[in-house]
């Protein structure tokens, strides 16, 4: 096993998940095109530079973006997650931030017409940002893209209404845990409103300009919402998650163009974190 491969024990755990070809030639074997997938997203090379040993990058290429228009590597993931959830490896707990990703230059310029790059201009350039949820483990449960000027408190019911984890057998998937921590920049009643009503417990602090105002009016501000300093203290496990995944200088620093091919550079990267 080569630097950036598959080790064994991942192969035997994604082989199962990968689509199967039933019609047309002997297509390149499966584990090889996926080393070279894997390979160029932590590696951060361009398709072109690929070594030659997995295959031609003209073969390697259309492949990956036909497994990420089709959804395969979403499937994959979620498969993975209902295999830990039947073992019951997946507790209530749910983490969830974001984080902001540098676009290089050849991000640029993709096609118009299509779906939204999801690029945003700010002082650092152009930026991608990444919102994510986590389990109590640090394994991504869900995510979403945007551009990197989008406000974190906009995305986080987006965030909660893609967790899905499918059942073993028949009934409806997981779709809400029991606990979410979040940061103050998800301090807002809206979130907390939207929390309380699906009978989620929140353990978000106040930011220092809403305990002002709320002390400001007085009886009328109401009483402080509830927060466990201990329980805050596991918050850190999503910041951990976001290290795992900028391991993959890919994710660190996006080169694609599209948004669905960085999309599915980040599910591929959450389907190994849970093998």
């Amino acid at each position: 096993m080569r630097r950036h491969e598959l080790s064994d024990e991942e192969w035997e755990f994604v082989r199962p998940l990968l689509p199967a070809s039933l019609r047309g030639r002997k297509r390149l074997d499966d584990r090889r095109v996926l080393n070279g997938i894997v390979g160029k997203f932590r590696s951060g090379t361009a398709w072109r530079d690929v070594p030659e040993r997995y295959g031609p990058w003209q073969t390697l290429h259309p492949r990956f973006r036909r497994w990420a228009l089709g959804g395969t590597f979403e499937r994959m993931l979620r498969a993975a997650q209902a295999q830990a959830d039947a073992a019951g490896d997946i507790e209530g707990l749910v983490s969830v931030d974001s984080t902001v990703v540098r676009a290089h230059q050849h991000a640029a310029g993709a096609r118009k017409g299509g779906r939204s790059p999801c690029l945003g201009r700010s002082r650092g350039g152009l930026t991608s940002k990444i919102h994510l949820a986590c389990d109590a483990f640090g394994r991504p449960l869900a995510f979403t893209l945007t551009g990197g000027n989008s406000n974190d408190c906009t995305q986080f019911t987006a965030v909660m209404e893609a967790i899905r984890v499918p059942r073993p057998g028949p009934g409806r998937p997981r779709v809400r845990p029991a606990h979410v921590l979040g940061d103050k920049g998800y301090s807002s009643r809206a979130i907390r409103t939207w929390l309380r009503r699906r009978g989620i417990g929140r353990t978000i602090p106040e930011r220092a300009d809403q305990v002002r105002n709320r002390l400001r009016r007085g009886s009328r501000g109401g009483r402080p919402p509830s927060f466990d300093k201990q329980l805050y203290t596991r918050r850190d496990i999503v910041e951990r998650c976001f290290n795992r995944l900028k391991q993959w200088r890919g994710i660190a620093t996006r080169y694609d163009k599209t948004a669905e091919s960085y999309e599915a550079a980040v599910t591929l990267a959450s389907l190994l974190m849970w093998a």
